[in-house]
């Protein structure tokens, strides 16, 4: 039986596509225990040879790249420097026709040196050129590489997408030159062929070959394992095939099993990613093979940038979750009460840095920090959670600050309550303060629906994606 939850994404998934939707072929309750089994089975083979990391939602062999990393870590940022592109691959999950300026999360940097002080304002320690395809701008894509390299200097880890299907020797050059890490090669989009990789072997210091787990290559992937490890690539990225409006027609004609979730994804691309970091490492290739999972990315690059934008607009005495979002809490209560708890965080915090007594006189906000012992004062509390994010202008539908990037452009950051705020009683907030202060992970256990709410915005749900 489906829990409410599923429901919830069952029905996202069949209105976003509507009619197509029926056309989908989704697992029945057995195929998708069968294939999970299958999956449990694989990762239990990778078992002290493979690192399972970020929750248990993404699973790599010997090590990841730098770019990797700073991912992990929530501190890259992904310029999307033109939306052209001179191939058509069926798996790719966005229009490839369409121009525009260069920019990011919904901020156009036309002009590069916004976008360097962009870079420095938020302390991103690695950068991408994306497209599109960068190459049929490569002058372009050059001046954004050289620019970030002589403001940030080796701080900051540069890499660049491609198809590689223009790439030259020369070309490699220049972009090592211009300050260049790592180039990160699509050969789905040759045919699998390595030609063009290995022009930048030995020119450009870190080589990845990043691709979807396409299920019906896997055979041919196998080879091609062993060609990149005997050819000097450094890492192999594998993603799951996902599902969009724009290639819905590419993959639908496929014999392909879709699974429910924030977004339609292949059920047989994860499997046969899993089988690929398990063939690297039976045959002990030289080869980082990494698996990037749907749920990995939109779980942790989505906490990333609601951290990014928190940071900026917490207030003294909230806290910023592990899933990203600003906790509000306070005591309420008859002011003598209040007073009363005022007179004992002066103790314990005499500067006021993480309290601060709303205007009423009857409402006392805290941060976890000094939350221990609060569960004796016979106060009610209330909890209440928001996102941040940060927008090319301010929308004046939110509370909101506004940051200069430098004399001639700034950006908006504003927060918006996404939770109800619950009124919690004295034996709930004795629970609540057992087992969320001085944590950043609420616990799994529990099964009450308001337990359920504040799980979603404390924590990021632990595992890959389940199969329905």
């Amino acid at each position: 039986m489906n829990s409410p939850a599923r429901l919830a994404l069952i029905d996202l998934n069949r209105r976003e596509y509507g009619d197509r939707y029926a056309g989908l072929s989704f697992p029945s309750e057995s195929a998708a225990a069968s294939a999970q089994a299958r999956r449990r089975d694989l990762i239990a083979d990778l078992d002290g040879r493979a690192t399972l990391s970020a929750n248990a939602s993404k699973l790599h062999s010997q090590k990841l790249s730098p770019g990797c990393l700073a991912c992990l870590e929530g501190k890259w940022s992904c310029l999307f420097i033109t939306g052209n592109c001179n191939c058509r691959c069926f798996y790719c999950p966005t229009a490839q026709d369409v121009g525009g300026d260069p920019g990011t999360n919904n901020l156009d940097f036309p002009n590069v040196d916004d976008y360097v002080d962009y870079l420095a304002r938020f302390g991103f320690s690695g950068a991408s050129i994306s497209g599109g395809e960068p190459l049929l701008v490569l002058e372009k894509s050059l001046q954004y590489l050289r620019a970030i390299r002589r403001r940030l200097g080796d701080s900051v880890h540069l890499w660049l997408y491609t198809n590689a299907t223009l790439l030259t020797t020369d070309i490699a050059k220049r972009l090592r030159d211009a300050g260049l890490d790592e180039i990160r090669v699509d050969i789905g989009a040759t045919g699998y062929a390595l030609d063009q990789v290995k022009l930048a072997v030995g020119i450009i210091p870190q080589i990845t070959v990043e691709i979807p787990a396409i299920p019906e290559e896997a055979d041919r992937m196998q080879q091609k394992l062993v060609e990149m490890a005997d050819s000097g690539v450094n890492y192999l990225n594998l993603h799951q095939l996902r599902l969009t409006n724009h290639n819905y027609a590419q993959l639908a004609g496929r014999s392909y099993t879709y699974l429910h979730g924030e977004s339609v994804t292949v059920l047989e691309s994860e499997l046969t990613a899993l089988e690929l970091l398990r063939f690297s490492l039976d045959h002990r290739l030289d080869l980082g093979v990494n698996y990037c999972s749907f749920v990995y990315k939109n779980r942790f690059q989505g906490a990333a940038g609601r951290r990014r934008a928190g940071a900026q607009i917490v207030k003294k005495y909230e806290d910023i979750t592990a899933a990203g979002y600003l906790r509000s809490l306070s005591l309420n209560g008859p002011g003598a009460d209040v007073q009363r708890q005022i007179e004992r965080l002066q103790r314990l915090d005499p500067t006021g840095q993480h309290w601060l007594l709303a205007p009423n006189g009857t409402e006392l906000h805290l941060a976890a920090a000094l939350w221990s012992g609060q569960n004796d004062s016979g106060l009610e509390m209330k909890l209440h959670y928001a996102e941040a994010r940060i927008l090319p202008a301010v929308s004046y539908r939110n509370a909101f600050i506004e940051i200069p990037l430098n004399p001639k452009r700034k950006v908006a950051v504003e927060r918006q309550t996404v939770s109800a705020e619950w009124l919690l009683g004295r034996d709930e907030w004795r629970q609540l303060e057992k087992e969320m202060a001085g944590s950043d992970i609420f616990p799994a256990s529990g099964d009450s629906p308001l337990k359920q709410e504040i799980r979603r915005f404390e924590q990021l749900a632990v595992g890959l994606q389940d199969y329905f």
